[in-house]
């Protein structure tokens, strides 16, 4: 009977511990978001305005979604971390707190490999930030841990308003910083038609060669279409050819921009006129395009091709 009794209790000192990492990794997660959103403003938008209808959504669905999430995030971290902390408590000195936030940091940082290999984000970046985001969930374990009368709805509404207060204080942060000019917003960079001679690529193998003189070569390189040819949500045509480019500031006429940017004009009857839009910054120029939506249209971006 106490050995049945013995296990009972640690299942439920698990389940325990379980929900209280959930509901802190789900809790945690939009003041991170609002955080990143802010910081990902003040760089380029590439001509995207603010997605009101795709937001709309994320409120809508974020008390379904971030549940599971959390839940994904617990089962992934910080309770094999805490595993891995039983283990090395019972055969190194520190208290188990400490190797519970050592393990989950580190498994972060391990999980921070494959994000990179499949979707190529930044491996410093990636590992910063998972393990950052397995701190608190471990620690909720621990108190949990030591206070086993914290229910499962107790754990949820304080990582609920826990969540919502940081939310506002992150949002009126990025707000007074950008007012007090501490968050700037990006400024592409001045180009001469000298800096933009040379070859372009992109996705899908798009090349664009600018020549001294204005004589273009482009391949796989989209372009845009008379709206009468509009079709399945398609704006533009992939087309292989040449033609010529000529260097535009903002505000350029028969242009409603304000950036400088390449008017590239094809020769023969794939597509039209299209604006390459400068972007990027001094070091890491950009070129680039938006077809559609301003919303959600297809973004497309064209980087110098470097000396090898």
């Amino acid at each position: 009977m106490g050995w049945g009794n013995g296990q009972k209790d640690r299942g439920n000192n698990r389940s325990r511990e379980l929900y209280a990492a959930a509901a802190v990794a789900a809790g945690q997660l939009p003041p991170v978001w609002l955080a990143w959103w802010i910081a990902d403003t003040s760089g380029d938008t590439y001509g995207r305005g603010f997605n009101s209808l795709g937001m709309a959504c994320v409120l809508i669905l974020a008390p379904l979604v971030l549940p599971v999430l959390g839940l994904v995030q617990a089962m992934a971290q910080p309770l094999p971390a805490g595993l891995l902390a039983d283990f090395a408590a019972a055969r190194a000195r520190g208290p188990r707190w400490a190797w519970h936030v050592t393990c989950a940091v580190l498994l972060g940082v391990a999980w921070a490999a494959p994000a990179t290999l499949l979707w190529g984000w930044s491996f410093l970046g990636t590992a910063l930030l998972f393990g950052a985001v397995g701190v608190l969930p471990a620690l909720a374990m621990t108190y949990v841990r030591r206070r086993p009368r914290w229910g499962f709805w107790g754990v949820w509404c304080r990582s609920g308003l826990a969540s919502f207060v940081v939310f506002v204080l992150v949002g009126i942060g990025g707000a007074a910083a950008t007012a007090a000019g501490l968050l700037k917003g990006y400024e592409p960079p001045v180009l001469s038609a000298g800096q933009l001679t040379g070859v372009w690529r992109g996705a899908e193998g798009a090349v664009l060669r600018l020549h001294p003189g204005g004589r273009a070569e482009f391949t796989d390189l989209p372009s845009e279409i008379s709206s009468e040819k509009w079709s399945d949500g398609r704006y533009f045509a992939v087309c292989d050819g040449t033609g010529s480019w000529s260097l535009r500031r903002e505000n350029s006429e028969g242009w409603d921009t304000d950036r400088d940017g390449v008017e590239l004009s094809l020769d023969g009857g794939c597509g039209q006129r299209t604006y390459w839009s400068i972007g990027g910054t001094e070091r890491d120029p950009e070129l680039f395009v938006l077809f559609g939506d301003p919303d959600a249209g297809d973004l497309w971006i064209l980087e110098p091709q470097r000396p090898s």
